[in-house]
């Protein structure tokens, strides 16, 4: 299975980082921060021609569920979704929640959970997009 999931929109960078913001806000989830990345690289000097911003999401009642069972499974959240321009196309893409938790952890109540948490953020990508 990809380790990603991927979606292109017609939306430009701006529209689709708009849309994913109030997206993330509709399935419940919080921003807890956003990085843009392209921004950052740019104001150091590099030539870098591509527009990425990374949210950093949160759904606080999943979170703790993951880390009553597991603590040190901190070191893999909160979730990323991050928007971006690939040439002329702007994509909005994540890791796979449960690809990744599965490979940290063979807990079935933790499969659960991110069983959920792909839902939702695949929910998300999916309004932003479109």
């Amino acid at each position: 299975m990809n380790p990603f999931f991927i979606a292109s929109t017609s939306k430009s960078f701006e529209d689709a980082s708009a849309a994913l913001q109030a997206a993330i806000l509709a399935q419940d989830f919080g921003v807890l921060a956003i990085h843009d990345l392209g921004h950052t690289l740019r104001s150091k000097g590099l030539e870098f021609h591509e527009d990425c911003r990374i949210f950093e999401v949160c759904n606080p009642q999943q979170a703790a569920r993951v880390l009553t069972n597991d603590m040190s499974l901190n070191l893999a959240l909160p979730c990323r979704i991050s928007v971006y321009t690939e040439g002329a196309q702007t994509r909005i893409g994540m890791i796979r929640p449960e690809g990744m938790l599965r490979s940290l952890s063979s807990d079935s109540a933790l499969m659960d959970v991110a069983r959920e948490v792909e839902s939702s953020t695949r929910a998300i990508i999916e309004a932003a997009v479109s």
